[in-house]
């Protein structure tokens, strides 16, 4: 299992879990649940990604900050069977907003991160209001033992209304996750696929000495505009037709590795 050096840069690719037990687009085939998810993360490890990020992106619509058992259950059951099978750094993030629920299955299957929706101010999102979970996520990761999981924290995220904190600014809001003990931040465009902005990448980067991801947009075309960034999440654009509903398009794979390592190297 190989560490996750925030120092480095990380091209993190997205494996979007298909819809888990008890939800509404659930199948009723937990096993090819299992296996996709299995097969896209050793599919993205073989492409060149330097680490793998599980979500439970087809559990749509979504809860809010707290998920049945079950969904925790299941999510602890794909990463566990994903980590035997892949030797890369692995995140966790539970939607929407059950980041409780994501340290516990990260330190379950020995994730070495989890990516925090909610963790400073607050926001309104798709599923209602959420409210920042730093000071009971990080006592919690305490009380688990659980220091060495890293705390990748989303600031103005995307599919979410700001306007009750509209006058803090996006580097505030950095400043405020660095000084409540995130590890890193990860800034996104308004949606799922949208890009995110590049003054703004520039503005949390002269606020916070913290590694800095770009969480949504990222295609072959336009990483190297996000190369003072440290990191990438990729989802969308590697799937066919550039919908993070599809499979895996192999030759985006191709074309995004060889981008990121244009520059990385």
């Amino acid at each position: 299992m190989t560490p996750l050096n925030l120092l480095s840069r990380q091209l993190i690719g997205m494996v979007h879990v298909r819809a888990l037990p008890g939800t509404p687009r659930d199948k009723g085939y937990f096993e090819k649940v299992i296996e996709t998810a299995v097969h896209e993360a050793v599919t993205l490890e073989k492409a060149g990604f330097t680490a793998i990020l599980l979500e439970n992106m087809h559990d749509v619509p979504y809860l809010k900050t707290k998920v049945g058992p079950e969904i925790t259950a299941s999510m602890a059951v794909i990463a566990q069977e994903v980590r035997e099978k892949i030797s890369l750094p692995m995140g966790i993030q539970i939607l929407a907003g059950a980041n409780e629920e994501a340290l516990s299955v990260a330190v379950a299957s020995q994730a070495q991160f989890i990516r925090v929706e909610g963790f400073v101010f607050s926001h309104i999102a798709d599923e209602g209001f959420i409210d920042s979970c730093a000071g009971k996520l990080m006592r919690l990761r305490k009380e688990l033992g659980a220091e060495k999981i890293k705390i990748l924290a989303d600031i103005k995220k995307k599919h979410s209304s700001h306007a009750v904190t509209a006058d803090i600014s996006i580097s505030e809001t950095a400043h405020a996750a660095e000084f409540f003990g995130a590890d890193g931040v990860i800034l996104t465009g308004p949606a799922t696929g949208s890009a995110a902005s590049e003054e703004e990448l520039t503005e949390v980067l002269s606020r916070v000495n913290l590694p800095v991801w770009i969480g949504s947009g990222i295609t072959a075309n336009n990483i190297s505009n996000y190369i003072k960034a440290q990191g990438w999440i990729v989802g969308s654009s590697l799937k066919k037709d550039n919908h993070w509903d599809n499979p895996l398009n192999p030759e985006s794979l191709k074309r995004m590795v060889s981008s990121f390592l244009s520059f990385s190297l």
